[in-house]
C-alpha cells in the first residue's frame, strides 16, 4: 500500500506534479516520487523554482544582517532564518543567488567569546541594539548554514562544539535550556530548570544535517526529551510550549514548535524511533504526533488547505486559506514520508482518544475537492 492510502487519505501526486507552483512540484519530484536531485528533471525544475517570481520576492526579503531589521520574535516568518529555510525548503543553493551568500557571510562574522552565533538587535529591557546570542538565534543560524553547504567552516564547527557543551539535564531531561547572552540577566521565557523545545528543536535540526557518524554521542537522549515533552503534556508544560490546536494545527510558513516541526525534526533521527533498540515509548509518542499532523492539516482528498497563515504571504499559496496550497501539500507529506517505517502505526492512532491537550477533538478536515476554492 502507498503512503497515501495506509494513511486514509487520497494521492495527490498528480495534482502536486501539474501545479503552477515550481517549488511544490520540485519537493514532489524529489521527496515523495524519488527523483534524485541530480536528476535532469529535477534541475529543471529547480530552475524554475529560482526563475519564479514568488522565489525572487523572498529573496528580495532577506535582511542586511549588519543592522537590526526591526524582527521582533524568533517565530516570525520574516527573519532571516526563517527565510532561508523557506528558500531551502523550495529547493534554493547558495549559489542561485548572490544575496544568500552574503548573508551566510555575514551570519559568520559574529559570534560571541565561546563561538555561538550572534544576533544584532533591541533585546527586553535595553534600547539600544546590540549583538548578542540566545541559543534560540544561535541554534538557527548554524541550522541553516549546514543547510546551505558551509558545514566545512571552522567557525561552524566551533559553535557545534559550544552547543554540545551548552546541553544540561533539565526538569524534561538532557536538552538545551532558554540561555541568557553572556553579561545578560535576561535569559528567556520560562523556569530556569525547564528545556526549551524550539531551542532544542533547532539543534536536533542542525546536527542531523551531519553524518551519523559525527554526531554527538547523546543527540538520541536529546531527541527522547522532546518526545517525553509530549507524553507528559497533561502535567508539564514548558512555559509557552503547549500542546493544544496551535501545536497539531501548522500556521504557514512554520517557524515555531509544533508537530510539524518535530515530525520533520526526529524523522531525520530515525535512530530514535525505528529499529530494534528503539523504545516502543518514543516510536509511539512520534507515531501520536505524526497523526495529530495528518489529522489536523491534511484532509480526505490529500490536499492541505492552510487554517493559519502569517501576514506578509498572501501571494503564495500557503498563504491563502481558502483553497488547497500545493506547497504546504508537498511539504506536508514530504514530512510524513521520513516515518515511512512506522506509518501503519500512525494510521492505528485515534487522535479523538489522546488525552491532555487543549484545541478540539483531532477529527478529520472535513472533505475538500482537489483544486477547488
Amino acid at each position: 500500500m502507498s503512503l497515501f492510502s495506509t494513511l486514509g487519505r487520497a494521492d495527490p501526486t498528480p495534482w502536486l506534479l501539474a501545479a503552477d507552483e515550481p517549488a511544490a512540484r520540485w519537493v514532489t519530484l524529489t521527496r515523495l516520487c524519488g527523483v534524485a536531485e541530480d536528476a535532469p528533471e529535477a534541475l529543471a525544475m529547480r530552475e524554475a523554482v529560482v526563475r519564479d517570481p514568488g522565489t525572487q520576492a523572498l529573496l528580495a526579503l532577506l535582511p542586511d544582517w549588519e543592522a537590526d531589521n526591526g524582527v521582533i520574535g524568533h517565530d516570525k516568518p520574516l527573519l532571516a532564518t526563517n527565510l532561508l529555510d523557506l528558500l531551502g525548503e523550495m529547493g534554493m543553493r547558495e549559489a542561485d543567488d548572490p544575496r544568500i551568500g552574503k548573508l551566510l557571510d555575514q551570519f559568520l562574522m559574529h559570534t560571541d567569546e565561546d563561538g555561538r552565533f550572534q544576533m544584532f538587535a533591541v533585546e527586553r529591557g535595553n534600547d539600544t541594539p546590540r549583538w548578542a546570542a540566545l541559543l534560540c538565534d544561535a541554534h538557527a543560524i548554524a541550522d541553516v548554514l549546514l543547510r546551505f553547504g558551509r558545514g566545512g567552516d571552522p567557525r561552524v564547527h566551533r559553535a557545534l562544539e559550544t552547543a554540545v557543551a551548552d546541553l544540561v539535564e533539565t526538569e524534561q531531561g538532557l536538552a538545551w535550556p532558554c540561555r541568557p547572552p553572556t553579561g545578560d540577566r535576561w535569559r528567556g521565557p520560562g523556569r530556569a530548570r525547564d528545556c526549551c523545545p524550539q531551542t532544542t528543536l533547532e539543534a536536533l535540526r542542525a546536527f542531523s544535517r551531519l553524518p551519523r557518524g559525527e554526531r554527538p554521542r547523546k543527540l538520541a537522549e536529546v531527541a527522547r526529551t522532546v518526545l517525553g515533552v509530549w507524553r507528559s503534556r497533561a502535567t508539564q508544560k514548558p512555559y509557552m510550549f503547549g500542546h493544544g490546536r496551535q501545536f497539531k494545527q501548522v500556521k504557514w510558513p512554520p517557524t515555531w514548535y509544533g508537530a510539524n516541526e518535530v515530525v520533520d525534526t526526529l524523522g531525520r533521527l530515525p535512530e530514535v524511533w525505528d529499529g530494534p533498540d528503539a523504545p516502543s515509548d518514543d516510536r509511539a509518542s512520534l507515531a501520536e504526533i505524526a497523526a495529530c499532523l495528518l489529522a489536523y492539516n491534511v484532509s480526505p482528498d490529500g490536499t492541505v488547505t492552510p487554517l493559519s497563515a502569517f501576514q506578509s504571504f498572501e501571494a503564495f499559496s500557503f498563504g491563502q486559506k481558502k483553497r488547497p496550497s500545493p506547497f504546504a501539500t508537498a511539504f506536508v507529506w514530504a514530512t510524513l514520508e521520513r516515518l515511512e517505517p512506522i506509518v501503519e502505526q500512525i494510521a492505528a492512532v485515534d487522535v479523538t482518544a489522546l488525552g491532555s491537550s487543549k484545541g478540539g477533538t483531532g477529527a478529520p478536515l472535513p472533505p475538500k475537492v482537489v483544486g477547488s476554492t
